[in-house]
């Protein structure tokens, strides 16, 4: 334990020393660089009380580290406003610290000035600063907050980053001390709450968010304690305490701590038993599979009963974490129905992990239909609360891990593609159980992505690029149409959008404009109450013809309902257009994929 918690100490640090403390520095060192001596240390010791709170439950953190809900940003954002507009304004200052020195009598009144608030503004700036997540940090979040010893993590993780930002903090501050013995503190003053009011208002418009994932996107190896983390010794314990061993990942290196996928030659269709032994021989022994956990729904089971990895025991399983609008999982759908139908009868069951992208996803009515849509017979489970998606480590969709007839993982592949290497696996794994593998697969409908497709992107704050005018959060009139010419992967709007962080919904004369290079356009939509509402496609501005559309345009127009992923364009081959979407109010879009 003390191993892990020193680790945690320095993880923390590593994190404060990263780049994904920028978003909320500038307020950090604006806050700490005036007011008295104490200040800076009531700035960190607040923002590491909300900091634990965080990991360690209260705000329900999923998908990250110390970032807590829109209601807590708002708290934020209000508390960053008021201390900026109080440097601004002296007068006001004096009646925010009157209060506060009321409710609380911490440190000494003289040579103390700024304590109180300082713990406010650092109670706010922890539930926004985000770190870059890391093994250690990760754990404590998917304990119990019940759990004495991830609490303690806890608190060695932010103290870690406390004791960086106090020297980050009172290093700016002497920084500051030498510009006010220069006679230039009422000018200083004034310069550091306008950073403050410019922090309140980029937190409030999503520009620190979309920072962190242009880190984490653009920036490698950006966790400076990866290499501590990925260590024996932490694993090890980090595994103790979670009860979550992520055993498997890509084999494209995305998790520095885990290994990928074994590899296979592919074997010929009609290969021999003894072919197909020596190619089980080949398969590693990747570990014991995680059962299904904190599943939900059932679908395409006796009475709707769950699944137990133990009742498909002496069955070869593949399991597949996929979700309904996802059109690299969708492209893989007609390899594994194949599968299905050719090797079921000989010991294979196929088992989809429904695990949802989007908000809507998580609705059953809605995986049911996506389900029947996609003719799917094999059992599909819900996943909303990504417990088996941990209990795996996984980190894509899709992912399929193929199982044996003893419960041991042999085989993991990610995203598309490697499907003969798959179904040798598939083939070998069932000789292995005793059975005799004559038959082939043959996968109807099959989709092939383009290699050269514009890349997919989002219409909401969440991970949305590409655009000429980057979607901020709120009602926003983006104008006209683009008059001029797009470059290739831009994305324009234009009209009244409300942008969130995930859907961006019409309201009045709205359009989307992209220039795309591609076979196949499609585009996640829902529409308001599913009432069906129309769209309007245009390629190269003209209503696109019978011959170009996809399956859900018809006579120039989508007719949109529910949420699902509609097919906008398909094309012959890779072809470069102009794409213009015009939609009636109420319509949401989601995400854009290219193939």
């Amino acid at each position: 334990m003390i191993i892990l918690l020193s680790f945690a100490l320095l993880a923390g640090a590593g994190t404060a020393l990263s780049p994904c403390v920028l978003p909320v520095l500038p307020a950090l060192l604006s806050a700490g660089g005036v007011g008295g001596r104490r200040r800076p240390v009531g700035i960190v010791l607040g923002l590491s009380l909300t900091l634990t709170v965080t990991i360690v439950g209260v705000a329900k953190v999923v998908d990250g580290v110390g970032l807590g809900s829109d209601p807590l940003r708002d708290v934020a954002i209000v508390v960053l406003l008021a201390f900026g507009l109080a440097l601004l304004l002296p007068g006001l200052a004096a009646r925010i610290e009157a209060p506060l020195s009321r409710l609380a009598r911490l440190g000494p009144r003289s040579r103390g000035d700024g304590f109180r608030s300082g713990l406010l503004v650092g109670g706010a700036l922890g539930f926004v600063y985000t770190p870059c997540a890391s093994p250690i940090l990760a754990a404590v979040i998917s304990v119990s907050a019940a759990s004495g010893r991830s609490i303690a993590i806890a608190i060695a993780y932010a103290i870690g980053s406390a004791l960086v930002l106090l020297a980050l903090t009172l290093g700016g501050r002497r920084l500051f001390e030498r510009v006010r013995t220069a006679g230039r503190g009422p000018v200083l003053q004034r310069a550091l709450g306008v950073v403050m009011v410019l922090t309140a208002v980029a937190i409030g418009t999503m520009l620190d968010v979309s920072f962190d994932q242009f880190v984490a996107q653009n920036i490698p190896d950006v966790n400076l304690t990866a290499s501590l983390e990925c260590s024996s010794a932490v694993t090890s314990r980090l595994h103790q305490i979670s009860g979550h061993r992520p055993k498997f990942a890509p084999a494209n290196g995305s998790s520095a701590c885990r290994s990928g996928s074994s590899g296979l030659r592919v074997a010929p269709a009609n290969a021999s038993q003894s072919t197909l032994l020596a190619d089980a021989r080949s398969l590693r022994d990747l570990g014991t599979a995680p059962d299904f956990t904190e599943t939900e729904r059932s679908f395409n089971t006796p009475g709707g009963k769950p699944l137990t990895l133990a009742s498909l025991r002496g069955r070869v399983v593949l399991i597949d974490f996929w979700t309904y609008t996802c059109i690299n999982c969708i492209r893989t759908l007609p390899y594994l129905k194949a599968w299905d139908a050719t090797y079921r009868p000989l010991g294979l069951t196929i088992v989809g992990v429904h695990t949802p992208e989007f908000q809507f996803e998580h609705d059953a009515g809605n995986v049911a239909n996506a389900i029947r849509q996609f003719g799917l017979r094999y059992p599909v489970v819900q996943d909303n609360n990504m417990g088996t998606w941990n209990a795996y480590g996984n980190q894509v969709w899709p992912a399929d891990y193929l199982i044996d007839a003893r419960g041991e993982v042999r085989d993991a592949s990610f995203g598309e593609g490697d499907y003969a290497q798959t179904e040798t696996a598939i083939r070998a794994l069932l000789a292995e159980a005793g059975h005799a593998v004559g038959r082939h697969s043959h996968p109807r409908d099959v989709i092939v992505p383009s290699e050269e497709a514009t890349p997919e992107t989002y219409l909401g704050t969440a991970r949305a690029h590409g655009w000429l005018e980057e979607p901020k959060a709120g009602v926003h009139d983006y104008g006209s149409p683009p008059s001029g010419a797009l470059a290739l992967n831009d994305f324009a709007y234009s009209g009244t959008w409300r942008i969130g962080a995930q859907p961006a919904t019409a309201i009045a004369s709205a359009g989307i404009d992209a220039e795309f290079k591609a076979k196949d356009v499609y585009v996640v939509l829902s529409s308001a109450g599913e009432r069906p509402r129309s769209m309007r496609v245009l390629l190269d501005g003209r209503p696109i013809s019978a011959a170009d559309a996809g399956a859900d345009a018809r006579a120039g127009a989508v007719t949109v309902t529910r949420q699902r992923l509609y097919t906008l364009v398909s094309l012959r081959q890779d072809e470069r257009h102009l794409l213009s979407l015009r939609f009636a109010p109420g319509i949401s879009g989601y995400a854009f994929t290219f193939g």
